[in-house]
């Protein structure tokens, strides 16, 4: 009876909180029709007020700070650094040593590549997990992460961790215990009996690495039967129909925000639930958990961001940021950074500005996450509502080598257009014999320049600030050798980062440059600018022109995508006085002149 009193207790505690009529609702939706809810409810509310007890002082603190600032999330300026532990600094000691490098980039928040303990030997570059709550041994343990946490927190940045929420390590305790024969943690996981069953399954699915890793279901003798593995076979995907699985995976995002870490992206959400007869993504329910999931850290660390890491089409991507109650704080904005490459190919901004115009209906509690490269490949497919066929299969052969690139094509699924990997650098042609540097470098530039003057969080991929290039040795190990995406995984050059300093060295230039966007963004705060950017139509197909116009001051950007130097007269409307943030030079209301891979700031006079 005390225990039943307790869980009471515990359940008005959260009930009291305005994110439970949230949280009751879509656990609910996703749990009610097969199980006895209040039961599953009362354990998540004991499990969500402990959580709540044990918040460090420090953390809560943050959470009050940011609940009385009110869209805090949609300032400029939260620029963000990714990268693989390892590759940056070796461990976690390690990073809190180049701290200073990354706070005069102008850096806010620390985006590590999955640093929870992997399983041994080829892991998916940390993405197939065996303990969510241990830190990957060779980068440190979990006091490191927590020194980490409170070292960033005392230079008002804040650590957004790499959470792969759809799938277990093979080697996981879980799918141990599964293997083992029991079959509670069986459940964990979605095991197929024949290989009729599969097929049928198969039929609506679509590989996601058909090259190295073909099909969605792996023979498991242990299991005895077909273990769903999504992305390659010694990774199992996780069984979210099995409230077991939901409770647990919250368990450990309420453990790991305790110890610091102040926000999550979510790896794969748009794999959460299978659906049979579907191509399972996307489905309802992914959206429901992400939801609950929100309401939930609402209610014990509200300060604790979340980012979904969805690439797929807008229609799919946008409901990840909720609908009637909110769902993630941020998503990555794939269409558009992948637009601007395609732009660039053809000197024409067209393609980036529909897809631009499409991302504006975010809605206004959700934030774009506005990046140039990642990890992973650039995904042509994912333009496939907004340009034809003949488009994307051009721009991909483009940067195949092609032209002024220096990528490599990388696989797709039948009738799909392959991908493309490479660094930033080497996309824009940078190193590349018979392609003009300068023209290499602004090119570089002006993609920086263009994802800091959009609404959202800019990214910067590890190595772009100091323009490195390709990892072609990536082919030596034979832990990477098989996935092409490692060729933009490169150890960082700290020698060539050296050269930063350096005012003639390209580094310097390239460096100074994404500080002072950083520097520049958050300066647009204090000049009033804020809102979503729209495109606008301009007369010079080249010129992309997007204007921010929700704020005080109205803003402008305009950015040359061609090798050329351009007049361009503005749009009615911001055709008069005002500066150009970047150079802070003042403007009338004459044709702007922008030069090859140019690019303005413009903001109205007050």
């Amino acid at each position: 009876m005390i225990e039943i009193a307790d869980q009471k207790t515990a359940r008005k505690r959260c009930m009291d909180h305005p994110a439970w009529a949230v949280f009751e609702q879509k656990v609910s939706e996703l749990y009610g029709s097969e199980n006895p809810v209040d039961a599953l409810l009362n354990q998540l509310a004991d499990q969500l007020d402990q959580g709540l007890r044990q918040r460090p002082k420090a953390a809560a603190s943050l959470d009050a700070a940011r609940q009385g600032q009110p869209g805090w999330q949609s300032a400029s300026g939260h620029t963000v650094y990714t990268f693989y532990v390892d590759r940056f600094s070796t461990d976690l000691a390690g990073l809190i040593g180049r701290l200073d490098y990354l706070q005069a980039l102008g850096v806010r928040w620390l985006h590590p590549l999955p640093l929870l303990k992997a399983r041994q030997g080829d892991s998916d570059g940390g993405f197939a997990v065996a303990d969510f709550r241990q830190v990957e041994p060779a980068l440190g343990t979990m006091a490191d992460l927590a020194a980490l946490t409170q070292a960033l927190q005392s230079r008002g940045m804040g650590l957004l961790l790499d959470v792969v929420c759809n799938h277990t390590a093979m080697e996981h305790d879980w799918a141990v215990r599964a293997r083992a024969g029991d079959p509670y943690y069986r459940e964990f996981y979605h095991v197929l009996d024949a290989p009729e069953q599969v097929d049928a399954w198969e039929a609506n699915l679509v590989d996601v690495f058909p090259a190295t890793a073909p099909g969605s279901f792996t023979f498991d003798a242990d299991m005895g039967g077909y273990v769903w593995t999504t992305f390659y076979p010694f990774q199992w995907d996780l069984n979210y129909a099995n409230p077991a699985v939901f409770e647990e995976m919250l368990g450990v995002l309420i453990f790991l925000a305790n110890q610091g870490v102040e926000g999550f992206r979510l790896d794969s959400t748009p794999f959460l639930w299978k659906r049979e007869g579907t191509n399972c993504r996307s489905q309802p329910e992914a959206y429901a958990i992400v939801e609950a999931w929100r309401a939930a850290l609402t209610i014990v660390a509200p300060g604790v961001v979340l980012l979904a890491e969805a690439i797929e089409s807008l229609d799919d991507v946008l409901p990840f940021f909720g609908d009637a109650a909110p769902g993630c704080d941020l998503a990555y904005n794939n269409g558009v950074m992948t637009a601007l490459w395609g732009a660039l190919v053809d000197s024409d901004a067209g393609i980036a500005r529909t897809v631009i115009e499409a991302a504006a209906v975010r809605p206004d509690h959700g934030n774009w996450l506005n990046y140039v490269r990642c990890h992973d490949d650039l995904i042509w497919n994912a333009l496939a509502a907004y340009a034809p066929p003949e488009d994307l299969q051009r721009w991909s052969s483009f940067y195949d080598g092609a032209g002024f690139s220096r990528g490599r094509a990388f696989q797709t699924a039948a009738g799909g257009v392959p991908s493309t990997n490479g660094m930033t650098a080497a996309l824009v042609g940078l190193g590349k014999a018979g392609v003009d540097q300068d023209l290499a470098r602004a090119r570089l530039k002006l993609l920086y320049g263009i994802i800091h003057g959009l609404d959202g969080w800019p990214l910067i991929y590890m190595g772009d600030e100091i323009a490195l290039g390709n990892d072609d040795a990536y082919t030596d190990d034979p832990d990477r050798r098989g996935d092409g995406r490692w060729l933009h995984r490169p150890d960082m050059d700290w020698a060539t980062a050296e050269r930063r300093v350096d005012k003639c060295a390209v580094e310097a230039d390239i460096f100074s440059t994404l500080a002072g966007l950083a520097a520049k963004a958050r300066k647009l705060n204090d000049l009033g600018v804020a809102g979503r950017a729209r495109s606008e139509d301009v007369s010079e197909p080249a010129v992309l022109a997007v204007s921010r116009n929700e704020g005080r001051r109205a803003f402008l950007m305009l950015a040359n995508l061609s090798p050329e130097a351009v007049f361009v007269a503005r749009p009615a409307g911001f055709d008069r006085a005002g500066t150009d943030v970047l150079t802070d030079l003042a403007m009338g209301d004459e044709p702007v002149e922008l030069k090859p891979y140019g690019l303005v700031w413009w903001v109205a006079d007050a």
